[in-house]
């Protein structure tokens, strides 16, 4: 499936891939992901796409953001948007769709195999657009949770499709390490609060 001397580009849906592998049950070791690919491809680059909320104190996902932006990820966010629908309810909308689609045809160009990290059926017409450039794509979610995360058209358009399970042992975080994170993700969450509350009392 991957050439040692194939151009490959990694296309990471944030959003849909970590909802993929919550519902697998478990976390993506990015650091693990990327000395994966590039142990079997030569890899040209690695895309991650995320919207985020701006106005909000504290981010959880603001650290992962940081970190994939100095260890060999291009990271493209954009702020979320509110508005309010027909009932009055309070929505926010944070699509990365056409940021993803418009990178990809760019790339195509200079690459050989496209990887697309997301089950996400409004891809299916960018597949097979790359395809019609000559180019291998090679889609990554999973058939394993009810319903399935994988859009049926998209999997019938890939080239091939992997099953996010079969590669859990590669680029699954370490479950004590999850534990670890989670609590020292609560400690800093603490003591932002703290320092928040002390500098409201210094007012």
């Amino acid at each position: 499936m991957f050439d040692s001397r194939e151009k490959v580009a990694l296309f990471i849906d944030g959003a849909n891939l970590y909802a993929t592998s919550k519902a697998l049950g478990f976390d993506i070791d990015y650091k693990r992901l990327l000395q994966d690919f590039q142990s079997k491809s030569y890899l040209v680059r690695a895309f991650y796409y995320t919207a985020l909320i701006e106005d909000q104190e504290y981010s959880s996902i603001r650290p992962l953001i940081d970190w994939l932006d100095y260890n060999g990820y291009r990271v493209v966010t954009k702020p979320t948007k509110e508005f309010f629908d027909s009932t009055g309810r309070r929505k926010i909308k944070a699509n990365m769709d056409i940021e993803l689609a418009v990178d990809a045809m760019e790339m195509a160009d200079h690459i050989d195999h496209l990887v697309l990290f997301s089950g996400d059926g409004d891809f299916r017409r960018l597949v097979e657009a790359i395809q019609r450039k000559g180019k291998k794509v090679s889609i990554i979610s999973t058939l394993q949770t009810q319903p399935p995360m994988i859009a049926d058209d998209l999997r019938r358009q890939a080239d091939h499709f992997i099953d996010l399970t079969t590669l859990q042992s590669r680029i699954g975080r370490d479950p004590a390490e999850r534990a670890a994170r989670l609590a020292e993700r609560e400690s800093q969450r603490r003591q932002h609060v703290h320092d928040f509350e002390d500098e409201f009392d210094d007012v």
